[in-house]
């Protein structure tokens, strides 16, 4: 029996399909002839998807249009076996970020040791290189870097937990924890104690968070908060929420890492 969908639930059943699939956004967009950012949008529920598109949808993904609009669609296909549902759930968990600490502090020790001797560069500063580093990481790769959530707080994103993992690095005799005064005001600094481990990060992941020290590291800290307000991420969450790693698929220069004009759509 087939039922009228409303933009959410096709986008939904496209975005299973796609994952059930082993398919990445930027793999479907290409094979359907459309934008990266028009896919995100329709697995968003926020952009129509046209007949064409739809034909070339089920097409890649191997369904039939009537079969896609049937109410037990899905249903349909998740009643297989145990095994084909158990792997499904762990596929769609994928974008789900999940903390790598050991990461994170590397990470964390690789930005101290290019910056820690940059006056500029307290807590406010760190965070936000923390925050642009995993951001542009996952627009780019639509893979997570630290995994670490973050937070919509008045002073810009801020990584959750992160006074836990400074407290166990400084216990650790990774860190140092430095109060000093910049332009008369207090200030929160980190000394890295110890070198990061870079076989843990892998040279794509290294390249983000050099360009984002390139382009950042030397700005104050009313600077850099004002811009990472701007960023789509923080402006579309909620005061205090966590911040939605999608919504990075949403920018706009001069915030996004990917250049969308040549992505050229066909109609």
């Amino acid at each position: 029996m087939n039922t009228k969908l409303s933009q959410k639930q096709i986008g939904q059943r496209i975005t299973k399909l796609r994952k059930m699939k082993g398919l990445s956004q930027e793999d479907l967009a290409r094979s359907v002839k459309i934008s990266r950012p028009s896919l995100a949008q329709i697995e968003l529920g926020n952009r129509s998807v046209n007949i064409m598109e739809l034909q070339r949808l089920s097409m890649v993904l191997g369904f039939s249009l009537d079969d896609f609009m049937s109410e037990d669609f899905l249903a349909g296909q998740h009643i297989i076996d145990k095994t084909e549902a158990k792997s499904q759930k762990i596929e769609e968990r994928i974008s789900v970020p999940v903390p790598n600490i050991n990461k994170f502090k590397n990470v964390l020790l690789y930005i101290l040791e290019k910056c820690a001797g940059k006056p500029n560069v307290g807590e406010t500063v760190l965070y936000k290189l923390l925050y642009f580093s995993d951001f542009n990481y996952y627009e780019l790769y639509e893979e997570h870097l630290t995994g670490a959530k973050y937070r919509k707080l008045p002073y810009g994103p801020v990584p959750q937990n992160l006074n836990t993992i400074i407290s166990q690095m400084i216990d650790e005799g990774k860190l140092q924890r430095v109060k000093t005064e910049y332009y008369s005001y207090p200030q929160t600094r980190y000394l890295p104690l110890v070198k990061a481990d870079l076989t843990e990060l892998k040279a794509s992941e290294k390249e983000i968070i050099d360009k984002v020290i390139e382009q950042m590291s030397d700005w104050s800290a009313a600077a850099i908060s004002n811009y990472s307000h701007k960023d789509m991420p923080w402006l579309a969450s909620k005061e205090g929420e966590e911040i939605n790693y999608e919504l990075a698929f949403y920018r706009e220069a001069p915030f996004s890492v990917r250049n969308y004009g040549d992505e050229i759509e066909e109609r």
